[in-house]
């Protein structure tokens, strides 16, 4: 949905420069009979289930290999690799890579392989396993080879894709277009973009879509041995798992959907809900600043507080922080505020010395810690542009995208045209869209859904739609929740019901007769508190290995 600059771009880099290179995968070998983690022996007798009719047989998937790939954080982290065609509908096919990671199970029964995604499309999930594996309890993580895997695409997958390095390179042109020229320069910067992914990786983009990606995690699963699927993704990771469980309903075992994609609105209609939801969010942030203005002395009426801020967008439309800081990258900065209020204290901080001290330092650190893009964002946002112009139709006229953003702007100011260039590339985007997957499916076991009632980056209503289109699903609501993805970030309610399912496939059900959406609700945590010495500032920036901080390092900040 949207970028580090946008939305639902999650560039999960935290294994960057710290995995092991990865081995080669072994040559094709059929894929080894299994007891199924939940089968029955005729199951095992019989095999894994046939491969649906609608989707034609790949090549026989490659043992996986593991290899040590241990990182100070995940010292038990394994790696490996597997190759699976770039075309699914084509067997004999070139081949791409994708990198896998591991965190074996250790007690003496399994209950199988359970992948984990961050989202993005576009996000890193080689460090997830680790996360994940860490943040369970051990007697529960114990029981499950975690796995994360790079998307095609991504990261250390291969190839990566990397269209025009530098996209993001401040000071770029303001978001919001005041004049016919800042129109146009936008309107270029996204030109250009497509059409050096087209002139770099035209014979990839074809393939470059969610569908293609499910079945990539169908091929992880055939070479894992395991019947059926255990799964766990967050954000655009909730659609990649919807649609594979729509294409391989037999194939789900558990699965767990954290802060869901709306799957009516993919994509640009769920791009404009998110410029709303983010406004909002901002709102709360200034009124949390004006809350404790005894600590950063910026008022205590939420809409002065709110006011000064932009006036800050205007000082620096006039002179860029540093030469590096202008209105684009304030908003960059100031956007994973959004996604998780563990960030709140350092964005204020840095907000309150430039307006209060004409200090602009801790502001170009803030920009530097959470809105700056480094190759793995740049690579991220290839596959992002690449997955979701690919995936849906998106307006190809720009009297659309023009009349429609400036329409949310008027009431939703604080990142619309941030976001609405973020996705501009998909108007000249140089291969045809696919049609979105309907992702209605009552074939599909009982799922777990997870969902902020406040969430921005993937409104709450998409969380209710996708519940009433997966039958049988459980809905679990963080009441007033404002962060994006919820579970495994310090709520014990909600990772209450996440335990009990991975662990017994048991879900929470309404009380019957109850016109309730959710069938569970948990509150949501405090907000947090001003950041006052400098142990709790270290602590803060050391996050750890499991907790909010940890998972929002990890996820990114736009996806």
């Amino acid at each position: 949905m949207n970028p580090r600059a946008g939305m639902l771009f999650a560039a999960g880099a935290l294994l960057a420069g710290t995995v092991a290179a990865l081995p080669a995968s072994a040559s094709p070998a059929p894929e080894p009979p299994t007891t199924p983690a939940n089968g029955t022996a005729a199951e095992a007798a019989n095999g894994p289930a046939a491969e649906p009719a609608t989707h034609p047989t790949t090549r026989p998937a490659s043992p996986v290999i593991w290899r040590a790939c241990a990182t100070k954080r995940y010292p038990r982290l394994e790696c490996s690799s597997l190759k699976v065609p770039l075309d699914h509908d084509d067997p004999k096919s070139r081949t791409i890579t994708l990198a896998l990671s591991r965190i074996a199970h250790t007690a003496a029964k399994s209950q199988g392989p359970l992948l984990v995604n961050p989202g993005g499309p576009g996000g890193s999930g080689l460090g997830m396993a680790g996360f994940v594996a860490a943040s369970l309890p051990a007697e529960l993580s114990a029981q499950y080879d975690v796995i994360g895997f790079d998307p095609r695409g991504v990261g250390r997958s291969e190839p990566a894709l990397n269209c025009l390095p530098g996209h993001f390179k401040p000071v770029r042109p303001d978001s919001v277009p005041h004049t016919l020229e800042g129109e146009a320069a936008g309107l270029e910067r996204a030109r250009a973009f497509a059409a050096a992914c087209g002139t770099k990786y035209g014979d990839l983009l074809r393939h470059m879509d969610t569908v293609s990606t499910a079945r990539d995690l169908d091929a992880i699963r055939r070479a894992l041995g395991a019947p059926q699927l255990n799964y766990f993704g967050y954000s655009y990771g909730t659609y990649l798992g919807a649609v594979y469980a729509k294409l391989y309903p037999e194939r789900v075992r558990r699965f767990v959907l954290d802060s869901m994609v709306d799957p009516k609105g993919v994509w640009y209609e769920d791009n404009m809900s998110q410029d709303l939801a983010f406004d909002t969010r901002h709102k709360a942030f200034t009124a949390w600043v004006a809350k404790h203005d005894a600590t950063y002395r910026l008022g205590t009426d939420p809409a002065a507080v709110e006011a000064a801020w932009y006036g800050m967008r205007e000082r620096l439309r006039a002179a860029p922080a540093g030469d590096t800081v202008g209105p684009g990258e304030l908003e960059d900065t100031f956007l994973p505020g959004g996604y998780y209020n563990g960030y709140w204290p350092q964005l204020a901080e840095a907000f309150a010395a430039y307006v209060n001290e004409t200090d602009s330092a801790p502001l170009i650190a803030a920009y530097r810690n959470l809105g700056a893009a480094d190759a793995s964002d740049d690579n991220g946002y290839s596959v992002y542009a690449s997955v979701q112009c690919r995936d849906a139709a998106w307006p190809r006229d720009w009297t659309v995208w023009r009349a429609d953003n400036w329409a949310a702007h008027a009431k939703a100011p604080f990142s619309t045209w941030n976001n609405a260039w973020y996705n501009a590339p998909c108007m000249f985007w140089p291969v045809e869209s696919r049609t979105p997957v309907d992702v209605t499916n009552d074939q599909a076991p009982p799922m777990l859904l997870f969902q902020a009632t406040d969430d921005a980056a993937t409104p709450y209503e998409g969380g209710v739609n996708l519940h009433r289109s997966v039958r049988g699903s459980s809905l679990v609501v963080e009441e007033g929740g404002g962060n994006h993805a919820v579970t495994l970030g310090g709520n014990a309610c909600l990772d209450e019901h996440l335990v009990r399912y991975l662990e017994s496939g048991t879900v929470p059900r309404a009380k019957e007769g109850t016109a309730a959406e959710a069938d569970a609700v948990c509150a949501a945590l405090p907000d947090p508190q001003p950041l006052k010495s400098g142990k709790s500032r270290a602590a803060a920036a050391a996050g750890g290995t499991t907790g909010g901080a940890a998972l929002h390092g990890m996820l990114g900040h736009r996806g």
